[in-house]
């Protein structure tokens, strides 16, 4: 597999993207203007470029041929954190009801967490579903039937309308089992596997040899659509969040752009840094931003020290508790797999999760 450099941008700026969206979240609760919206804007991304990168990586590296146990170690891998995580929120949100004098049930809070997908890491839940949509797609040949080209504008429309019709008619089933369901992300499956099978083409040198890839990659796209949403937000007319229509062409976009600029831009340290630990970073940092909520309550902060707090506490310790428990034996597998990051000199590609 060669190396494919621009994944750790993606990986990177997706980290950040999750991160900033929740702590977005927090501040929220203290202020609600203009301004925080328009800092939404970019962080809505996070959630589709992990999804992403999940296809991407495994289909590169694999090709049609996913090698035996592929399902199995995904499972290990990427579900066994979902219920460890989802055990340990589950638990905290129950002990703050209880705490708060709210009548809650144990039960209740468990089943609303592990099986209603109630908590951020619902995101597991959707790549496991690719992973095996992928192993299918692979063994079974469905690129004769599922095209990734014609199918990626399938895939984009069938997203539009399912966010938009859910928004319209107002379905609201419990926990996030709204946003787990395949038809709001299937878009990302074909654009994964559509950037797959033109990837030796996608080189700033090779482009024109995809001419309807090079016009749609164009910035002034991108700059343009980006422009809209900003004008749509200052009017206040969009919410924010990776499950809306206006997302789907914006995530396109963006990727074209970037699997099309960023192939020799090579990743610095910080950047690979992030990329360690970006697992991790992904599950953990709720937890941590709730250990700052939870001083908050008792030695209340000014709004400026409390955002510091969440920035630092929420990364600092995420990272911490990573390496940390990556230390143990399982402690991977349960609390998420410090990925491989090559050094400096990149020999070595980019290893898929």
């Amino acid at each position: 597999m060669q190396r494919i450099e621009e994944i750790y941008w993606l990986r990177f700026y997706g980290c950040l993207a999750v991160f900033g969206y929740h702590f977005l979240d927090r501040l929220n609760q203290y202020l609600d203007n203009v301004y925080l919206d328009l800092a939404r804007i970019p962080t809505v991304l996070g959630t589709p470029i992990f999804i992403f990168i999940s296809i991407f990586l495994f289909s590169a590296r694999y090709g049609d041929r996913p090698p035996p146990g592929f399902l199995v170690k995904r499972l290990q891998y990427v579900m066994v954190p979902y219920v460890v995580y989802g055990l340990i929120y589950a638990l905290t949100k129950y002990t703050n009801l209880r705490r708060e004098g709210v009548p809650a049930g144990l039960i209740d809070t468990l089943i609303e967490y592990l099986l209603y997908a109630g908590w951020h890491g619902y995101f597991l839940i959707i790549a496991m579903q690719f992973y095996a949509f992928y192993w299918l797609y692979s063994r079974y040949g469905l690129e004769r039937w599922l095209p990734p080209g014609p199918w990626l504008v399938a895939g984009c429309l069938i997203s539009i309308a399912y966010w938009g019709l859910t928004r319209h008619f107002d379905i609201e089933p419990p926990g996030y089992l709204l946003w787990i369901a395949p038809l709001g992300w299937i878009y990302l499956f074909f654009l994964a596997m559509l950037v797959v099978r033109h990837y030796p083409r996608l080189a700033p040198e090779r482009l024109a040899e995809v001419t309807w890839l090079k016009w749609l990659s164009q910035p002034a796209f991108l700059l343009g659509f980006v422009a809209a949403v900003v004008l749509l937000t200052l009017r206040g007319d969009l919410e924010f969040s990776s499950k809306e229509t206006w997302v789907v062409p914006f995530f396109v976009l963006f990727t074209f752009y970037v699997v099309t600029r960023l192939r020799n831009v090579r990743a610095t340290p910080l950047v690979k840094f992030i990329n360690r630990y970006s697992f991790g970073i992904y599950l953990a940092h709720p937890m941590f931003f709730a250990m700052v909520d939870f001083a908050h309550e008792f030695v209340p902060f000014s709004l400026l020290l409390y955002s510091l707090l969440l920035l630092v506490v929420g990364m600092a310790g995420s990272i911490a508790f990573n390496r940390a428990v990556n230390g143990i034996p399982w402690g991977g597998m349960l609390f998420g797999k410090t990925l491989y990051v090559p050094e400096a000199q990149h020999r070595t590609a980019t290893q898929a999760r």
